[in-house]
């Protein structure tokens, strides 16, 4: 399962870039906003320091609108990924840029028959907001289950993209559903290496070496 970073922070995407656990970044304009900056130049900035998808988000609600943004937006980088919303506006827009060769991010799908006119519309990405579903006490890693079964069977190619990902479990779940991609805070991801245990060895481990008087260095 490929990793995406949710944010729109430059430090916090190179130093999980350098790890090695960044494959791509999903962003919107309210991530933008939080770093205070330019739209332009921090996508230029995140596309230049990632190699995989960087998804930048219109914010027209017609299809014409979203073409021309996407276009636009398309311009900044060869790895930009439009997201559009899962509107019948928004699906028109996916087929044309889609048609256009360029990739396509889908987002805040909700239900297996959306995930499915996506594809259907030639999306590179589908994002099923997991989270959110929760909120309103539905179960978003069944909604997961549910489109990959889906896209399996008829053999979609669009990616399966976890978003709204709240915690670690959530990230576990994916893999094991066998989400494409899950794009999750920086937090969240940093938080997959914690454990108590861990810890707790980490500890006993260093009383004991420490008894020893011993260094390596």
């Amino acid at each position: 399962m490929k990793f995406f970073v949710d944010t729109a922070d430059i430090e916090a995407i190179r130093d999980l870039h350098a790890l090695g656990v960044v494959d791509g970044v999903t962003t919107n304009p309210s991530l933008i906003m939080k770093a205070g900056r330019d739209i332009r130049e921090v996508t230029a900035e995140i596309c230049a320091l990632v190699d995989g998808p960087v998804s930048a988000e219109t914010v027209a609600t017609d299809a014409e609108g979203m073409i021309a943004e996407g276009r636009e937006l398309a311009t900044i980088a060869g790895n930009i990924a439009i997201k559009v919303p899962l509107t019948w506006e928004g699906l028109k827009a996916c087929k044309t840029l889609s048609g256009e060769g360029r990739m396509v991010n889908v987002t805040l799908c909700f239900s297996a028959a959306q995930a499915l006119l996506a594809a259907k519309a030639g999306a590179s990405f589908i994002s099923p907001f997991i989270g959110r579903l929760d909120d309103i006490n539905l179960d978003g890693l069944q909604l997961i289950s549910d489109i990959r079964e889906i896209y399996d069977m008829h053999g979609y190619e669009t990616e399966v993209l976890a978003a709204s990902i709240r915690s670690v479990n959530h990230m576990t779940e994916c893999a094991k559903i066998g989400a494409d991609v899950a794009t999750a805070p920086p937090a969240v991801i940093r938080a997959m290496a914690a454990h108590p245990l861990t810890d707790k060895g980490l500890a006993t481990f260093l009383a004991d070496w420490e008894k020893t008087g011993q260094k390596i260095l």
